[in-house]
């Protein structure tokens, strides 16, 4: 008698809990997800759009300096910097084809192609470093002088300016969507920026009668550019390899088991789809509810989630009763 009015009382909640959720107006059915996952693949292409204009417009005017003064250094800054705004055309792409629909054949939609395009990214990255590096050697060999120091000086002073109005910015945004790839940009141009710094160094050191330092400075880039590239590649190699932060597992964990007539869960797993976060787990459940109630406690369960953890934009969510389950999935066990 107690257990069934205990029960009683238990559906009863239920019931307003599901009847609340239907009338307060909340953003996670399919239709607000897409336009979420959307409005962050505008706002990525914008950043992209605006960094590409801004470095493009420092490297122009930096390459125009380097006809003039026949510095090195800054050749090897303004090789980055225009390898930066290379960058911007593949996450662009990407941007673009994650916003198509899932189809029969890619049923997850495009989202990955950012993921690719944080490759991309790496490839100019190391391409630059190549260059540079190149560039740097061939001077040391064949030295030549350096003219108009002050306007080299300028120079990496407006590289250094441009650079780190960029890097602030797609940092910013890339870390606002969860885009692993307009992060890597980002840490790219604030590494521009200080190589750029690293020119100014280099023009004062040719002044003060060290002629080497110019090429020195521009090894000094190159090896700037390989720690970037080692970050850069590091963030994407995880995205590509599914890692997701042990403290995001952690609260969808917690959030999960915390929902009333959950009995436990197992088997969490997540992963990145370009900018969006997906979950699959299993909950445990009285195994006396009804295919129905176990239904809408799974969806009660996916609620708390999409709330709960940041970026996330959906949860497969399997229910298997709190008592017996072992047994139910021996019949499965020898395909694992």
């Amino acid at each position: 008698m107690t257990h069934g009015h205990g029960h009683g009382h238990h559906h009863e909640r239920r019931r307003w809990s599901r009847l609340k959720h239907a009338l307060t107006p909340h953003s996670h059915d399919s239709a607000d997800r897409l336009d979420s996952a959307l409005e962050t693949s505008r706002r990525g292409v914008r950043t992209l759009v605006w960094s590409f204009a801004a470095l493009f417009a420092t490297a122009l005017i930096q390459l125009a300096l380097v006809l003039v003064t026949g510095s090195v250094a800054l050749l090897g800054d303004t090789i980055h910097n225009f390898a930066d705004a290379l960058t911007a055309l593949p996450l662009g792409i990407a941007f673009l084809l994650g916003r198509r629909a899932a189809t029969r054949r890619f049923t997850y939609g495009l989202g990955r192609a950012e993921d690719l395009a944080g490759v991309v990214v790496v490839l100019i990255i190391a391409a630059s470093a190549v260059l540079a590096g190149y560039e740097a050697v061939l001077r040391l060999l064949d030295p030549r002088p350096v003219e108009y120091l002050w306007v080299v000086a300028i120079a990496g002073l407006t590289g250094f300016v441009g650079n780190e109005l960029v890097a602030r910015y797609s940092i910013k945004v890339g870390r606002e969507i969860g885009s692993a790839a307009l992060v890597a940009d980002g840490l790219h141009a604030r590494t521009d920026g200080f190589t750029s710094l690293a020119v100014v160094l280099g023009a004062l050191g040719v002044a003060l009668g060290f002629p080497a330092a110019d090429p020195l400075i521009g090894l000094a880039i190159t090896a700037a550019i390989l720690v970037v590239l080692r970050d850069a590649a590091k963030e994407v190699f995880r995205r590509l390899m599914d890692a997701v932060d042990p403290s995001t597992v952690s609260l969808a964990e917690q959030t999960a088991d915390a929902v009333p007539g959950v009995h436990g869960i197992r088997d969490l797993r997540m992963r990145w789809i370009g900018h969006s976060l997906h979950a699959e787990l299993a909950i445990a459940v009285d195994a006396h509810l009804t295919v129905g109630q176990a239904h809408d406690l799974a969806h009660d369960v996916e609620h708390a989630l999409l709330h709960a953890v940041p970026r996330l934009t959906s949860a497969v969510i399997h229910t298997e009763p709190a008592a017996g389950a072992d047994a139910a999935h021996a019949s499965l066990a020898h395909h694992h």
